[in-house]
């Protein structure tokens, strides 16, 4: 037996050798493909087990603060805790930190809102013209914010430049009706621009509080005027008064450098110090000064004859806000000193004063320093944002309608308040009331916390600002392709992280001497909780999540989201306009998506099974095609065997006996190719793999051969040596019609080439469904593929941790579908390959009567169009079908996919055909005629 299969592979050296390479190729794509869906899966687990760590994995909030909205969009919104002021005892913490599987359970306190100055040093030395006598800069403003969307047009403040001798009120003594001047004369104060508080140049009053009778309430940043007086010395340096703890004292500076200020609201939160440098490190966030620890205890104002607690501390190194400053520089030359004697009238002329603009500043605040501090007054909260929902899936922020009243407590009379305070509102705000003044003690920077992934990052905006980014092309040419930040409007749509950060114990002390009752009782907004021994994402780490979290829901009857696994996912939001030129606008805003690593790992498993599968399939159509059209040459052969007296199991031997031979082979050379070309391809094959490619190629290489051994063993000799027509042969005799033929007169009288092209597809049915299969197993994969697409860009869909891990996937998945598709088409190529031998007789007699290489080329063209019609719909609707069980529904994209499927079907096998019909031309015409 193996002789006689040796002489045969050895006599028939180019059947083997074709029957060889389809093994090879079946089998080296076999195991490339497995190999490709293995990296697949490794690096999408891998991806979202790298991705999938954070900061915590519980959120915990006070009942009833999740919002229908969240519940039904599984979505956690940024700035969660605003609008959040208590609601958790201390007592529900200990709870929680003291659960089985809790490593870490850090609790915040959101306080509220007060208003902080924010400083800046303006230096006019190089504007000052020493020439002059007398000058006066024009200190322009306009406040920006959004981009510089927002602006806001405020009173220019002066600076008075003269080389005259210049006396000021000593403000540490006196009276309105007796003011002692430094230059040592006494005036009466209501005589001197009605306040006692002007300067006198050569004995002439200045008035300086020139916006006194303009002062109220309610009188914001924009509204602020005042006029700064340097003596020009005769050594060229500035002479002028200055505020120190003392009273106001004169002083010679060799630069005139003006204080100014502007404010800005602050957020205050506390939060448990040793549980937040375990969750993210603050204590190693530190810049300047220090920790707050056991030695920074609450302290009493000591000038103060009411009881005014001092706060220690922590402040953001730099303010969150996008809100600055715009100064417009001009200088004035005098040939007296500023007009006005009263305030009112002194405001008034100044006001109309201009001169040509020398510069233009933008600054944003100088940052905070140890040891300065607030006062904690007019002390806010601010309410949450509510939205609408829009038939396309967006949301509307709704403006809330609120009172600069409700900026205002008893005693904010003269107290300059944020420009903002006339802006538009998207909370409510509601005063709390005076909680005293704070100290800084150190200053931290947010971006030295303990830095996680930020495809996974959960909430965090106790040191993260939030960001939108313009969700459509006008939204963002308007902001410069720039994200949206907070402007510092307490009220505003985007919420400012925590400036301030303290102990929540001394938080606890101060409530309970000034705090309101409901804060005493549950102060803390939120808890975040760190789950013990998560490393990654299995199931073993999910499972412990979820018990932590069952556990505390049940435990405390608080709202409880599992943050687990989860991933920023953009939502667009549209936001009205503001009143100070921002227009409306639609932003995109990352909100946190729950359960996308467990969507991302479900979805990538069922693409490996899938893949799996397709790739058998595709191997067994293939080699099985090859055999049978093996027996089908050698039926005379083996008819003749069975003639001379061969049993049925020695020719089943004989024909399974060569495949298996072919198998090894294959499976050698398998091993050899698998590597380099996985190597090629980016995809890697190990050798324990590759060398699996030997019984896969003997056991698929059996498989396919296994029937047509059984057909060839079965066969009659009669039958075999029966010297017939072709099945592909228009001349039959009329007494012996076989059923294609039958066929095609029932048909009718094909026409031309495309027509009897398609014709000869109903001849052969056996044969042109098994590449139509062939074909249409890639086109199923491709298919599926564009389902596996939409369903990461749908359902978990748009996500950040999907997006990244989508696009290895892909890569990959690319990779498979294509060699699976290059499969298909050399099984249709093969398909049409032994239609053209097998009516090579009738292709000559077609070509001696006339017809062109053309016509022939098209003939069999519209063969593989046929062919690729047919295993398009068939892989396009199967392709459907697993769309439905991958996505869970079949959408209009997936329809027009399908739609493209099967274009691309018709135009592969279409395509596939070319290579016989080059073939084709190659027939030896005059010898075939004499045979027949």
């Amino acid at each position: 037996m193996i002789p006689f299969i040796w002489a045969h592979l050895r006599n028939r050296k180019a059947r083997a050798t074709a029957l060889l390479l389809g093994v090879l190729v079946a089998t080296t794509g076999f195991t490339v493909l497995t190999g490709a869906t293995q990296t697949a899966q490794l690096e999408v687990t891998g991806e979202v087990s790298r991705s999938a760590g954070a900061a915590y994995q519980v959120l915990v909030r006070p009942r009833g603060t999740r919002t229908a909205l969240e519940d039904d969009r599984q979505k956690v919104r940024p700035n969660s805790l605003s609008g959040i002021y208590g609601g958790i005892t201390p007592e529900q913490v200990r709870q929680i930190a003291a659960l089985d599987g809790v490593e870490v359970a850090a609790p915040i306190a959101m306080v509220g809102y007060a208003n902080q100055g924010r400083d800046y040093k303006l230096d006019l030395t190089n504007l000052v013209d020493r020439s002059l006598d007398r000058q006066l800069i024009r200190i322009g403003r306009t406040f920006l914010a959004d981009r510089g969307l927002s602006s806001a047009k405020a009173r220019a403040n002066f600076v008075y430049f003269t080389k005259h001798t210049v006396a000021w009120p000593k403000l540490n003594g006196g009276t309105s009706d007796r003011m002692e001047y430094t230059d040592g004369s006494i005036h009466a104060g209501r005589d001197l621009c009605d306040d006692g508080l002007a300067a006198l140049e050569d004995g002439a009053p200045i008035c300086q509080w020139i916006d006194r009778e303009e002062m109220s309430s309610l009188m914001s940043d924009t509204q602020g005027a005042s006029i700064r007086i340097f003596q020009l010395t005769a050594d060229g340096r500035f002479l002028h008064d200055a505020f120190t703890p003392g009273g106001y004292v004169l002083e010679t500076a060799d630069r005139a450098e003006v204080d100014l200020s502007w404010q800005a609201p602050m957020l205050l939160a506390a939060v448990d110090l040793q549980a937040e440098a375990r969750l993210v490190g603050l204590d190693r966030a530190i810049t300047a000064g220090h920790y707050i620890g056991p030695d920074d205890q609450l302290t009493k104002q000591p000038s103060s004859p009411i009881y005014e607690p001092i706060l220690p501390v922590l402040s953001v190194e730099r303010p969150y806000p996008d809100n600055s400053l715009q100064f417009g520089l001009s200088r004035i030359a005098m040939t007296a000193p500023p007009p006005g004697d009263t305030p009112a009238r002194a405001l008034a002329a100044l006001d109309a004063t201009t001169g040509p603009q020398l510069e233009t500043r933008t600054v944003g605040g100088d940052p905070e320093v140890v040891g300065g501090g607030t006062q904690l007054h007019p002390f806010m909260r601010v309410g949450g944002v509510d939205y609408l929902e829009n038939p396309d899936g967006s949301l509307t922020a709704v403006p809330v309608e609120t009172s600069p009243e409700a900026w205002r407590s008893p005693d904010t009379s003269g107290i300059h308040l944020p420009w903002q305070i006339y802006d538009s509102s998207f909370r409510s705000i509601s005063q709390t009331g005076k909680l005293g003044f704070t100290r800084v003690v150190g200053l931290y920077d947010p971006g030295k916390v303990q830095v996680f992934d930020p495809l996974s990052k959960v909430p965090l905006e106790t040191y993260q600002a939030p960001e939108a980014t313009g969700g459509d092309k006008r939204s963002r040419d308007l902001l410069g392709n720039a994200p949206l930040r907070p402007d510092g409007n307490p009220a505003g749509y985007l919420a400012t992280p925590p400036t301030l950060l303290t102990s929540l114990d001394l938080l606890d002390q101060l409530y309970s001497k000034l705090g309101p009752e409901s804060a005493r009782k549950a102060p803390i907004s939120a808890v975040r909780v760190r789950v013990a021994d998560v490393r990654g994402f299995d199931a073993a780490a999910r499972e412990r999540v979820r018990v932590v979290a069952e556990r505390i829901a049940a435990g405390t009857g608080l709202d409880v989201d599992i943050t687990y696994g989860s991933s920023p996912q953009p939502q667009a939001v549209d936001v009205a306009a503001g009143k100070f030129g921002r227009p409306e606008l639609r932003l995109s805003e990352l909100w946190t998506r729950k359960g996308v690593a467990a969507a991302i790992v479900s979805a990538v498993d069922r693409k490996s099974v899938v893949l799996f599968a397709l790739v058998l399939v595709v191997c067994a159509l293939f080699l099985a095609n090859a055999v049978f059209a093996g027996v089908r040459d050698r039926r005379t052969e083996l008819a003749t065997l069975t003639a001379l007296g061969w049993p049925a199991h020695r020719v089943f031997g004989a024909v399974l006996g060569e495949v298996a031979v072919i198998g090894l082979v294959a499976g050698a050379g398998t091993v050899l190719l698998a590597g380099p070309l996985g190597h090629l391809l980016g995809v890697g094959v190990a050798w324990s793999r590759a060398l699996l490619a030997v019984p896969v190629a003997l056991l698929l290489a059996l498989l396919a051969g296994l029937l047509p051994a059984l057909s060839a063993a079965r066969a009659r000799p009669a039958r075999g040596l029966r010297t017939a027509p072709g099945p592909g042969r228009f001349l039959r005799s009329p007494t012996e019609p076989d059923r294609a033929t039958s066929r095609l007169r029932r048909a009718g009288r094909p026409r031309g080439p495309i027509g009897l092209g398609l014709r000869n597809l109903l001849r052969v049915p056996g044969r042109t469904l098994l590449g139509a299969a062939a074909l249409a197993i890639g086109i199923t994969a491709a298919t599926v593929l564009g389902a596996i697409t939409f369903a990461f860009h749908g359902a978990i869909v748009g996500t950040l941790l999907g997006d990244a891990v989508s696009l290895q996937v892909r890569a990959v998945d690319t990779v498979a579908v294509a060699a699976t598709v290059l499969l298909g088409a050399l099984a249709v190529a093969d398909v049409l390959y032994l239609n053209i031998r097998d009516r090579s007789a009738e292709l000559a007699t077609l070509r001696a009567t006339g017809w062109t290489a053309g016509a022939l080329a098209r003939l069999v063209a519209a063969e593989g169009f046929g062919i690729g019609v047919l295993g398009g719909l068939a892989g396009a609707g199967l392709g459907l079908g697993g769309a439905a069980w991958l996505v869970g529904s079949v959408t209009l994209g997936l329809l027009w996919t399908a739609a493209v499927a099967v274009v691309a079907g018709a135009l592969i096998a279409t395509v596939a055909a070319i290579v016989p019909a080059l073939l084709l031309q190659r027939l030896p015409t005059a010898q075939l005629l004499a045979e027949e």
